[in-house]
């Protein structure tokens, strides 16, 4: 009942403060384990997504720091987040992130591993490719814009758009491959190419040079 009445006032907020395009949120399976690999924008990505997913359970990888402040604490200990050290490898963050792809949550992965705040793409980490080896979970790119600006226009009480779009679905397949650092790096590389996919030349940031031979590391499930 509380998540319900907290993910009601979260989602009614953020329609308020902003013009969310989500319609194609309803491109994400309504069950079975499913990692949400998204590009990471500001500090809005997350209670949108959870919120505009819901009933569907989404949890995910969040940097440690976010339970140093009370409200933040509250908010992702009731969405189950899983707080994450990023400056290690941290291998405990890896076991929930498992057992809630076991549990056929939804896990919310942002590749950069950090904020871009500006919207252009950042280099992807390795992590998210040592994950899906370890798990076989399928792979879902989301990506979001448009509301880079969003400080900007709250201090001129202007609403600010925010796109939501969402990609195919995918495996990374590894088999026959030696699972090298530079493989789970190409890896890595390209899942933020499926996202780069579907986001406006703009933003392509650091995916606008790198490219990756992708052939037989990405499989599509449709």
């Amino acid at each position: 009942m509380l998540l319900w009445v907290v993910n009601k006032i979260i989602k009614c907020i953020t329609n308020l403060i902003l013009k969310i395009d989500d319609a194609e949120l309803a491109m994400v399976p309504d069950e079975g384990p499913l990692i949400a690999a998204a590009n990471h924008v500001n500090f809005l990505d997350a209670p949108v997504l959870i919120t505009h997913l819901y009933p569907r359970k989404t949890t995910g990888l969040v940097k440690k720091e976010t339970w140093e402040k009370p409200f933040l604490a509250f908010l992702f200990n009731l969405w189950e987040g899983i707080p994450i050290d990023r400056d290690i490898a941290d291998f405990a963050a890896f076991k929930q992130a498992k057992q809630a792809l076991k549990d056929k949550k939804i896990l919310a992965v942002a590749p950069e591993g950090t904020r871009s705040e500006d919207g252009q793409l950042l280099r992807g980490k390795p992590g998210i490719s040592i994950l899906a080896t370890q798990t076989e979970a399928p792979i879902i790119p989301i990506a979001y814009f448009g509301h880079e600006n969003f400080i900007q226009n709250f201090k001129r009480l202007k609403r600010t758009p925010m796109n939501i779009k969402v990609g195919r679905p995918f495996r990374l397949n590894f088999s026959g491959k030696s699972k090298s650092k530079e493989l789970m790096q190409d890896a890595a590389d390209a899942v933020m190419l499926e996202i780069k996919k579907l986001l406006p030349e703009k933003y392509h940031g650091v995916y606008s040079e790198i490219n990756v031979n992708d052939e037989g590391l990405i499989q599509f499930l449709d």
